[in-house]
């Protein structure tokens, strides 16, 4: 009995104990983040969220930019890609489907141009943001179908550059959604 009566006190002490630590961090994301602690929300015009800055989504109309390959669809729930050698056959056929579907819908683009990441998936499959050369290796078609010219979306672009993280960590990059968002607005102007 007193050995049940010690087990049910500390089972007691440790779910108050776990509570009140969720609760001591979740005040302090709140006070020194928000923004982050809330899932890095986007939101549109007019004041609705559609995105985060953290999960890429799929565009495939031609008239936006497109973001990474996600062999699971931009789905967090199931975050992670297999994990295939540069040999794997079931790779190597997605890559070529991903390089085929990139010249048919850019043939203006030569296929030495495509940048890598346009065709290859990142690591957790949910990677929101492509390189500077992806982005602007897109403006080619993206001005043939809106009609915006290239010169127009090559400032857009460069106005939604992100530096490498703390300036040495990566590459510059753009996150898709948030380029897609400005890209938006411009075609409204």
């Amino acid at each position: 009995m007193k050995i049940i009566n010690v087990t049910l006190r500390m089972s007691l002490l440790l779910m108050v104990l776990v509570l009140a630590y969720q609760l001591v961090v979740t005040g302090i994301a709140q006070t020194v983040a928000p923004d982050k602690a809330d899932g890095s929300l986007i939101y549109n015009s007019n004041g609705e969220a559609i995105g985060s800055a953290l999960i890429g989504q799929t565009f495939t109309s031609p008239e936006f930019f497109q973001g990474r390959v996600s062999s699971i669809e931009y789905n967090a729930a199931s975050s992670g890609t297999p994990n295939y050698a540069p040999s794997n056959t079931d790779m190597l056929e997605r890559t070529k489907e991903a390089i085929a579907k990139w010249h048919t819908d850019n043939p203006q683009v030569p296929l030495s141009e495509l940048p890598l990441d346009l065709v290859t998936n990142s690591g957790s499959g949910l990677d929101p943001d492509i390189s500077l050369a992806a982005a602007k290796v897109q403006i080619p078609r993206i001005s043939g179908t809106t009609g915006i010219k290239a010169d127009q979306l090559e400032q857009l672009v460069e106005a939604q550059a992100e530096a490498p993280d703390w300036g040495i960590f990566g590459e510059a990059h753009v996150n898709v959604l948030k380029l897609n968002l400005a890209l938006w607005e411009l075609k409204a102007k």
